[in-house]
């Protein structure tokens, strides 16, 4: 038996995991506030903390550091329903075990135990945070964006390579400066490389650098930007599209730290933190021959998926409001201009949006932004992610956001399992039975269902097949 500490100020919150806590055997205490959490863990050990952000009296974040010296090393659990990048920083940096983001399921919640309570608790050191007075510019209260907030939290911290995966203009470059700037190698350069802008002739020479003569039309040495990011952080975007024998210099360089310029027998030292990303399908490209395959798993030692700005429900409208404040100007959005914007595709993503909104700024002047003074969408035709994996990441956080809005809605008599069926079989049995041509037999195949059974969720849909002899 464990003993839990739970500091909330939601007693629905606080009731339900008190509950879960009795049902797996554990003793749980209960704080509504800060103040009285830090009391109740001077008096007695603990076993695991769960601790809410927002609080009234002290935040949770700062109790966490006066918490510290009174556990122990017992793991303690971030919960918050208002998290941003910084939160989720401050709260891993300063020592939390892990970041809980709500509303949560108590299936989750009794994994999450099990898990810690499992481990060897060992003391977490609170680090310093390097503080910018920029922005970060990453905006969103979406689950699909919280998860990347606690990504970037989580391996700020760590020397490892990053993948940063996802469509164009979702933002991967501000996630890699976000990295850097939470990073110990904030104090050093941040260097980005687009390298689909570069000529494939001389990408090995922008990378590794060159000595006078090396080339025709070297009349000078060039460092390279390899060593330019020396003591901080290389970014290279588009990342496959470097070509295959610089690929093989760049390995080298990530295993022994040393670049060797072209035209030149000696190799340098450089020690950078690299973060990559790409639109494009790696594992595609690996099996085609045209990414090296040790290289891949060299960049993609922690990964990170940007979701589309489709996926991300109202961060399109804090985005909105987000880069019109960045103007200075005290604008506002007329209603239907927001149900304009909350209604498009965003096939350009966050740039689109941003480009969308400048252009509104210029014609609204210093009034109210009119649907009218959107620029007209751009027809761009919609195709099938290059990233499967990234394509089961979005219909999972899709799928993740219905659940816990029903799960929300309905009582304890509610199908929300027949419920999750009627919305996900028809789109399934239209598919199949559209590529065999309304063949009830061969869908059945196909599915891996008896034949009978298809048939009847067929007609239970009212989907059209081929009558059977």
């Amino acid at each position: 038996m464990a003993k839990l500490l739970v500091v909330d100020d939601e007693p629905s919150i606080c009731w339900g995991l008190k509950q879960l806590g009795k049902r797996l055997g554990h003793e749980v205490q209960i704080a509504s506030s800060a103040e009285q959490g830090i009391a109740l863990a001077g008096t007695a050990p603990y076993d695991l903390v769960m601790l809410d952000v927002r609080l009234p009296g002290m935040d949770g974040l700062t109790a966490l550091k006066q918490l510290h010296p009174l556990l122990h090393g017992a793991p303690v659990v971030i919960m918050t329903a208002h998290g941003d990048l910084s939160t989720a920083v401050e709260a891993v940096r300063g020592g939390a075990r892990e970041y809980l983001l709500k509303p949560f399921d108590l299936t989750q919640i009794e994994q999450l135990l099990a898990k810690l309570l499992a481990q060897k608790a060992a003391p977490a050191e609170p680090a310093n945070l390097h503080r910018s007075s920029q922005t970060d510019g990453l905006v969103g209260q979406s689950l699909a964006m919280q998860e990347v907030f606690k990504r970037i939290a989580l391996v700020a911290a760590s020397e490892a390579c990053v993948l940063v995966s996802g469509e164009s203009g979702t933002g991967k470059e501000l996630v890699a400066r976000a990295i850097h700037r939470y990073s110990d190698r904030a104090s050093g350069p941040f260097v980005p490389v687009n390298i689909a802008a570069l000529n494939p002739s001389l990408v090995e020479s922008e990378l590794f650098g060159h000595t006078r003569g090396s080339f025709t039309g070297a009349d000078h040495a060039h460092e390279g930007l390899l060593l330019a990011a020396d003591g901080g952080t290389l970014f290279l975007d588009e990342v496959a599209d470097i070509p295959l024998p610089v690929q093989v210099k760049l390995l080298r360089t990530l295993d022994h730290g040393e670049v060797m310029p072209v035209g030149s027998g000696q190799t340098k030292k450089t020690r950078f933190r690299l973060v990559s990303a790409t639109h494009q399908d790696l594992p595609a490209l690996v099996a085609s021959g045209q990414f090296r395959h040790d290289l891949y798993y060299r960049l993609c030692t922690f990964q990170i998926t940007l979701p589309p700005l489709r996926d991300r429900g109202d961060d399109v409208q804090l985005l909105a409001q987000h880069f019109a404040s960045m103007a200075g100007r005290a604008l506002q959005f007329a209603p239907e201009a927001m149900k304009e914007i909350r209604s498009r595709h965003w096939p350009g993503n966050i740039r689109e949006l941003r480009s969308a909104i400048e252009h509104a700024m210029i014609v609204a002047r210093d009034g109210v932004i009119l649907s009218e003074h959107l620029p007209a969408s751009i027809a761009v035709p919609r195709t099938s992610p290059a990233n499967t994996g990234d394509e089961r990441d979005q219909i999972t956080t899709r799928l993740r956001e219905w659940a816990l809005a029903r799960v929300k809605e309905a009582g304890e008599t509610g199908e929300l399992y027949e419920e999750l069926l009627k919305l996900v079989e028809p789109p399934l049995l239209e598919a199949v039975l559209k590529k065999c041509k309304g063949q009830c037999a061969t869908a059945a195949r196909i599915l891996g269902m008896h034949r009978t059974t298809v048939r009847k969720k067929i007609d239970e849909y009212g989907l059209q097949a081929e009558e059977e002899e």
